[in-house]
């Protein structure tokens, strides 16, 4: 089971996750942190592999994946 962990806080919405996400499993969600910016957030029914393409392209480093 993959987990993916997403600092809301360090996160700007810039979406580079969600364009990578090649299972198309990350989103910008309507909730807006305290910056003002949309965050992004992981959708749990879609199938995530782990291949950390979101880790690598965040430029806030706001992603975190666990292999359980």
């Amino acid at each position: 089971m993959i987990e993916i962990k997403i600092d809301q806080e360090r996160c700007k919405g810039c979406s580079l996750c969600v364009e990578f996400c090649p299972k198309k499993a990350l989103f910008i969600s309507e909730k807006l942190n305290m910056k003002g910016y949309f965050v992004a957030a992981f959708d749990e029914k879609k199938e995530c592999t782990g291949c950390i393409s979101c880790v690598l392209v965040c430029p806030d480093v706001a992603i975190e994946v666990y292999k359980n």
